[in-house]
């Protein structure tokens, strides 16, 4: 298939095992029914730590993507570098990307598209360590079954023109966009839980003009895709919030965690 960008976090963020990684994601699946929402899934908001702290909140939105197979096949990813810095939305630069489930083809006519906007550019070494897009696969592998994906990692870029180019890419219905994005960083517990309740009230009002930078370390997906759902009249609702303090971490500094579905009326 040509290049391929190799898991750079099995082992450490999820299980590097394929039997194991598939049963682990699929216990969170099947954990609870899906939501009952009142809008039909275009885009989820999920958090990008390793699973045995968010994964109960990622799953959430999974569990409603899942039922959108096969009609939406093709999914866009939208999250930060946390370890590069560059300007703009970068693309792997490959060809596929790989988990211990197997290999996923990089949609072309996805890049091509995105790539006609000037603040894309390929970049391979913003996703090489990068964990925010990575953790994201195993979830989608599960819950979609064949799917073609598009990762974009955020840099020093506008929120207006990440909105943009993902507003082009959803044109298409068979397209989803997953933003990745945890919230709050290190405070203590009941601090977060009051910091992400006003978080997640302005991400379901699509107010993304009242996210700090402190509130979201996706602020710039987050923000991109509430701009887009506004444009597009679309609805946001909250699926699940927490924090790694409800996961067995030290509830001294804790990391927050949201998942939310948006999408037109259903």
């Amino acid at each position: 298939m040509g290049t391929t960008r190799p898991a750079a976090v099995a082992g450490t963020f999820y299980p590097d095992n394929p039997n194991r990684l598939r049963q682990d994601v699929a216990g969170f699946l099947a954990a609870e029914p899906p939501a009952e929402v009142d809008v039909r899934p275009r885009l989820v908001v999920v958090p990008h730590a390793g699973y045995i702290y968010s994964g109960t909140i990622a799953a959430a939105a999974y569990r409603l993507l899942a039922g959108t197979a096969p009609s939406a096949n093709r999914v866009v990813l939208l999250g930060p570098s946390h370890f590069v810095r560059f300007t703009g939305l970068a693309t792997p630069g490959v060809d596929a990307l790989e988990t211990p489930l197997g290999v996923i083809e990089v949609n072309a006519k996805l890049a091509a598209t995105a790539g006609v906007h000037p603040v894309v550019l390929a970049e391979p070494a913003a996703h090489a360590r990068e964990h925010s897009l990575e953790v994201q696969l195993p979830f989608l592998q599960v819950a979609l079954g064949e799917f073609t994906v598009l990762p974009l990692a955020t840099g020093e870029v506008t929120a207006e023109a990440a909105a943009e180019v993902l507003d082009g890419l959803i044109e298409d219905p068979r397209v989803l966009g997953v933003i990745s994005s945890d919230l709050s960083h290190y405070l203590d517990y009941e601090t977060a839980r009051r910091r992400d309740n006003t978080t997640a009230e302005a991400i379901v009002d699509l107010r993304p003009e009242s996210l700090a930078p402190e509130d979201a370390c996706g602020r710039t997906a987050v923000q991109a895709a509430l701009l887009v759902a506004r444009k597009r009249k679309w609805n946001c609702r909250l699926l699940a919030l927490g924090n790694s303090g409800d996961t067995g971490s030290p509830r001294d500094r804790v990391v927050g965690y949201g998942s939310f579905v948006l999408g037109p009326a259903d």
